[in-house]
């Protein structure tokens, strides 16, 4: 078991955020090889691993989501649980990677897919070239032991802009900054109620008489933002609240006179809109993720989930038509589909794996996006379905994995790719 941490720690000390793992990539690749293993990758820098004739494909994603001090990371245990101090953890979905690396140190006969630049957009998935043999992929992006995932949401990202005729004043400021709040994965984690920077800026500026010259909030589009900084001018005094801070400053600043931009705040349907009882999840959400004002010009960026591609078109349809009415302009872009649940011959093997290793085991859809959406529609011949270790707050400081349970999860890839093997 031990050889999984070691890879995984291996691994937290090469960066590896999106838009920026070429040295994780070039790390898998000498790896493989140096354990016979062929290797291609694509244009879009996606992985392709393999030895022999392999029925079983296994795939994860090589980027993380960094935040706070990532990529620098240092890790430590609690509780059975592993954390990093003051940045995400890169479990999602750097402990996949580790087992898959320890797949290859045993020399199993598989295709071993890594994709790139999942957590912005799926982009790697989304540009696969390579010609795979298996017809089956297991999936080891998912998030909760003893559950085989098959079928996930679609997602969009809209992105509003509009620019504010801005006068210069003079006098005294406030310098308002939000921290402290515990974020979270705008998918999985959209329906805990965990505070919004953003809307609690809106919240607490609500009632008050105040003019912004400058905003910054938000980490990621696909994580809750946990943190905000902005410069206002007050016509009354405002005082510090919990998560609120306030400082007094004096200076000469361009400022947005219409209050417009806190009633968009205040109006804007964050989280849940509606839930799916027959897969237990939320069925359409909307992550209100980013928000800057430079020089009068606000940019809101949003990322909208839905189970099913009909939901998402509403969601989208119904955002789009919201910032239009402020007179914003919107761009929708990075959408991708719904993987519509399904159960099939490979999820029963995998469900047969998990029942073996757990003791029981359940058939979920998951409100955040797979790779098994697009790679399905890319290999409509082959089977798929997801599993992965306990992993809690991914795309947050919070961000912990189980210790226990990737050793269980473990033991139930290892049956799955007996299985295929003999």
């Amino acid at each position: 078991m031990h050889k999984i941490f070691d890879y995984f720690q291996q691994i937290t000390q090469i960066p590896h955020c999106s838009y920026d793992a070429s040295k994780l990539k070039d790390f898998l690749i000498d790896f493989a090889k140096e354990r016979g293993y062929k290797v291609q990758t694509d244009k879009t820098e996606n992985i392709l691993i393999k030895k022999g004739s392999p029925k079983l494909a296994l795939q994860a994603h090589y980027d993380m989501v960094c935040v706070g001090d990532a990529p620098k990371i240092e890790t430590f245990i609690e509780d059975g649980w592993m954390m990093a101090k003051n940045s995400t953890l890169g479990a999602d979905n750097g402990m996949a990677i580790a087992m898959m690396m320890a797949l290859m140190e045993e020399g199993r006969a598989c295709e071993f897919l890594f994709t790139s630049d999942e957590e912005v957009g799926l982009i790697g998935a989304s540009a696969l070239e390579f010609k795979l043999e298996s017809k089956q992929m297991l999936n080891l992006d998912s998030e909760d032991e003893a559950e085989v995932y098959i079928g996930c949401a679609g997602g969009v990202d809209i992105e509003a802009v509009k620019k504010y005729e801005r006068i210069e004043k003079t006098g005294t400021f406030y310098e308002l900054t939000i921290s402290g709040l515990p974020g979270g994965h705008s998918g999985v984690e959209i329906h805990k109620d965990i505070p919004n920077a953003i809307k609690l800026f809106g919240a607490f500026l609500k009632d008050k008489n105040v003019q912004i010259a400058s905003l910054e909030a938000g980490e990621r589009i696909n994580s809750i933002p946990t943190n905000l900084k902005a410069i206002l001018f007050s016509h009354g005094e405002l005082i510090c609240e919990k998560n609120i801070n306030i400082e007094k400053i004096e200076g000469t600043f361009q400022i947005v006179e219409d209050n417009e931009i806190i009633a968009l705040i205040n109006d804007f349907e964050h989280g849940v809109l509606s839930f799916n009882e027959a897969l237990k999840v939320p069925d359409t959400s909307i992550n209100l993720a980013l928000v800057s004002l430079k020089e009068g010009i606000l940019k809101i960026e949003t990322s909208a989930r839905a189970m099913d591609d009909k939901g998402l078109k509403l969601v989208e349809e119904k955002y789009q038509n919201f910032f239009e009415s402020f007179g914003f302009k919107v761009k929708c872009e990075g959408k991708y589909p719904a993987w519509k649940p399904e159960i099939n011959s490979f999820s029963k093997e995998v469900e047969k794996a998990m029942i073996e290793v757990f003791g029981n085991s359940e058939f979920r859809a998951i409100h955040a996006g797979l790779e098994c959406a697009i790679i399905s529609e890319k290999y409509p011949d082959m089977k798929f379905t997801s599993i992965g270790p306990n992993i809690r707050s991914p795309h947050s400081t919070h961000e912990k994995v189980e210790i226990a349970s990737v050793a269980k999860i473990y033991q139930v890839v290892q049956k799955i790719v007996d299985g295929y093997e003999t």
